[in-house]
């Protein structure tokens, strides 16, 4: 009768590769790329990447993980050892200094946008008295949930997780909150399990009050988008956004103008009725970056109200929302300036 030791080491070393194989071939769709198997003898040693899942994900993943080794013939036994990396989260600030510019729209925009140029992203609907963004990302209705005391994003269409303060309220109910508790509650949204999300992008409420003070303090972005429409009246407004900012070194990625140009469904005409190039000149004024145009258009509100927004359509309206969202990414991706992690 034949013994280990009547066995060739290459034989030996052979079923360890082939065993090795169909270890690695039976976990990848239950895991992916998360867990990295390697054996000795018939014990199974599995690194498992649990980073992004909360507990009982991480627990569930690994049960499944240890089920699907100790099922294949020649291994006895499974560890299991979890492991996770810190992710090193961006987080863009748009903001204006009054309300009615587009500020919401050009967030939700921009976060789909940077979404499909390869970030992973998540979209804070920190305008805490007027939360519009469940109507725009088209998930009116939907409630996170939590676990642990920590909420979880809600998933959207467009692979933007989403928080709002108006998943939590009913539609027709005021928010009706003094300082300390809207702060409290943007601490909420932003502490929340965003997983995987590489970038967050903050709808912040028009002004510069409690709430931006809030995030300053306690959630500083890596960098700020200003968006004004190009009349003189909304610009005021704008540069005392961009002065915040700037008293408290958080840098201004660049201006957006918004609502530029009306073109005339019926004869094409394109006319200015709130101006045009204010923005951009301000911008040339504060030496600060000027991002981008975005039209005043119908098929903009139209989509905007269906819960579609333009940047995932194939119109004209789509290139201007990416023509910002590319800049801003190069800015990411370049390290911006003092970039700070969250």
């Amino acid at each position: 009768m034949a013994t280990a030791h009547d066995v060739p080491i290459w034989a030996m070393m052979t079923d360890i590769a082939a065993l090795q194989a169909a270890l690695k071939a039976a976990l990848a769709p239950v895991a992916g790329d998360r867990a990295t198997p390697r054996l000795d003898g018939a014990r199974a040693s599995i690194i498992l990447d649990v980073t992004g899942l909360d507990a009982d994900d991480r627990y569930a993943l690994e049960g499944l993980v240890r089920e699907t080794a100790v099922a294949l013939p020649g291994i006895d036994e499974v560890r299991v050892a979890q492991t996770s990396q810190r992710i090193r989260r961006l987080t863009i600030a748009v903001a204006s200094g009054k309300g009615g510019v587009g500020k919401s729209t050009v967030s939700a925009n921009l976060a789909i946008a940077l979404q499909q140029l390869g970030r992973r992203v998540g979209l804070v609907d920190a305008d805490i008295y007027g939360p519009s963004q469940p109507k725009l990302m088209g998930v009116e209705g939907t409630k996170p949930t939590a676990r642990d005391k920590v909420l979880q994003p809600v998933p959207t269409p467009y692979g933007v997780s989403l928080l709002s303060m108006g998943q939590l309220v009913a539609d027709d109910q005021a928010i009706a909150w003094r300082g300390p508790m809207a702060a409290g509650a943007l601490g909420q949204l932003m502490d929340a399990n965003w997983g995987l999300a590489d970038t967050i992008v903050i709808d912040l409420p028009p002004g510069t009050g409690d709430v931006q003070l809030t995030m300053i303090q306690k959630h500083r972005p890596t960098g700020a988008v200003i968006v004004s429409t190009p009349q003189d009246l909304a610009l005021i407004d704008a540069r005392r956004a961009i002065d915040l900012f700037a008293k408290a070194g958080v840098p201004v990625i660049g201006i957006v103008e918004n609502m530029a140009g009306y073109a005339c469904p019926a004869c094409g005409e394109v006319s200015d009725p709130f101006g045009r190039g204010g923005a951009e000149a301000a911008a040339a004024e504060l030496d600060l970056p000027f991002l981008g145009r975005i039209p005043l258009d119908i098929a903009i509100r139209t989509a905007s109200d269906g819960g579609m927004p333009p940047v995932t359509g194939t119109g004209p309206e789509r290139d201007a929302f990416m023509v910002v969202a590319t800049h801003v990414k190069t800015w990411l991706d370049r390290g911006g300036n003092n970039a700070t992690y969250q």
